[in-house]
This record gives C-alpha cells, structure tokens and sequence, in this order.
C-alpha cells in the first residue's frame, strides 16, 4: 500500500463567523508520478469528502498537487503537475468487469458531489483524470504554465470522470469535442479564454491568490454558500424555467433563516455580519 498519497491541512481562518471556520487543503501526493491519480488517491479522496461533509467548521477546500522533488545530480527535476491523469499502470490488462466498480464509486463525483465550496489550484500539467478533478471543483486557478487535456484518446478510451459532461457544459459543444478528439493539450492562456479556468496567475502568487479567494468564501454564511452552490448547480441540470423556479423557492426560504436577517442588519449598520450558519 502506498502511504501518504494525499495530504490534509486544514488551516483555521480568523474572523468567521461562527468562529472557528476553516479551510482544508488536500495535497496529491505522488510527486515522483507527477501526482497521477491512482487507487489509493482516490479513497484518500473520497475519505476526506466524508469528513469533509460532516465537520460544520470546514467551510472550502482547496486541492493542490505537490511540487516535484529535488533531482539526484545529473538528473533533470520532474515538471510541476496538478495531476497528470491516471496511473496508467493500473489500466493493463483489465476488462470492463474489472474497472466498473471503480469507476462507479469514484474520487471525481465525491468531490463533485461535495455541498461546500471546492478550488482547484492547478500549477503544471492537469491531465485526463487531472483535468476531471480540476473539473470536478467549482472554481479553477491556474499558474501560467498550467497545461490541461484529455488525451485518453491516445489510449483507446474516452474520459471516464465526467470529462465529456463537465466540460461540454462548461466550454461548449465545439471545444469539448476537439479537447476530447485531438487529445491534445491548452496552455492556460487558451484555458482562460474557453472558460476552463476563472483566473490564470504567476507561479509565486497561486497559493496566495487561491487562498485569498478560499478565505473571502470561508467568511460568508456557511449555510447560504451551501445553497448558493446548490441553486447554481440546478443550472447544469434543470432546464432554464424550472431553474428560476427552484432559484425562487431557495431565495424565499433564505427568509427563514438568521443569517438573512443577520446580513440584512449588518448592511444597514455599516458593520461585519457576525453569521450563525442558521
């Protein structure tokens, strides 16, 4: 067994309230594998999104991969990777009986199906399941050296972690079928442009930037970022009117609860909103 492929920070933020919110950040942990996502990664995953779910103080999460290893002498240093896709080695030889079963209780759909507010920060290759991952969060930053593909292609098969759904329905039709046909890969640049990603970033500032980001939504209602997150997801899957409709019903139902009020009073007094997540 393969110890410590992912690693968990969970960094307490001041000033949320309630007090005591904190954002956890999940380091894939395969560096001499440019973080290949493997079977251990992926329980790892899914363990964390169990704990993740039921700890009320952990309010985003943040997932990394581990920069690459000084190199022995005379050897050249690994590039960096978010996750450079599957461990491929896991692929040989297996049939579909194989592989169903864990591909239907997968790393990708818990992290999606996570209620919280998830960032991917992407620095060097994110690749196939790298890419699905990436995809997998709500929001995307990347490095400028950020690359990112699908190229199961290359290997006979088609992406197997919502590649296919998640980016047709964030890209568009057209760009999902080249990313997914050519298998080729998008420097961040061309990422940005797509809207694969939110924001492109230097090297040195991705961390502070992606925690910048993680700590403003660590600081808001815990309980209304939950179901903002929910009522934008209806987007993906309701059509346009019956969309509106459950926006409308969440909306009224945020009546009902403290922080609205909490919020509305804080505004009107020129103060920071103290939430109680109720």
């Amino acid at each position: 067994m393969e110890e410590g492929v992912l690693i968990v920070k969970d960094i307490q933020i001041d000033g949320t309230h309630p007090p005591g919110g904190v954002i956890s950040v999940w380091t894939l942990n395969r560096p001499d594998k440019l973080n290949a996502l493997n079977d251990m990664s992926h329980q790892s995953i899914k363990n964390e999104c169990i704990r993740v779910e039921s700890d009320d103080n952990i309010r985003c999460v943040v997932i990394k991969g581990a920069s690459p290893p000084e190199p022995p002498e005379g050897k050249r240093k690994k590039p960096a990777a978010f996750a450079a896709g599957a461990d491929i080695s896991e692929f040989a030889g297996k049939n579909s009986d194989d592989v169903r079963p864990f591909f239907e209780d997968n790393a990708w759909e818990a992290v999606w199906n996570l209620s919280k507010p998830t960032i991917a920060m992407v620095d060097g290759f994110a690749l196939g399941g790298g890419t699905e991952l990436a995809l997998s969060c709500d929001i995307r930053i990347a490095s400028e050296r950020a690359m990112f593909g699908q190229p199961e292609i290359n290997l006979g098969l088609i992406p197997g972690g919502g590649g296919t759904q998640r980016l047709c329905r964030l890209v568009g039709y057209g760009k999902a079928m080249e990313i997914v046909l050519t298998g080729d890969m998008i420097n961040a640049r061309d990422a940005l442009e797509i809207g694969l990603v939110n924001k492109v970033v230097a090297i040195e500032e991705l961390d502070e930037v992606s925690m910048s980001m993680a700590e403003t939504i660590a600081r808001k209602s815990p309980h209304t970022a939950k179901v903002a997150k929910r009522a934008v997801r209806t987007a993906l899957e309701l059509p346009f009117s019956e969309g509106v409709l459950t926006e409308r019903s969440e909306f009224v139902a945020l009546f009902d609860t403290e922080d609205k009020e909490i919020g509305v009073q804080a505004f009107l007094g020129r103060k920071d909103a103290e939430w109680t997540g109720r």
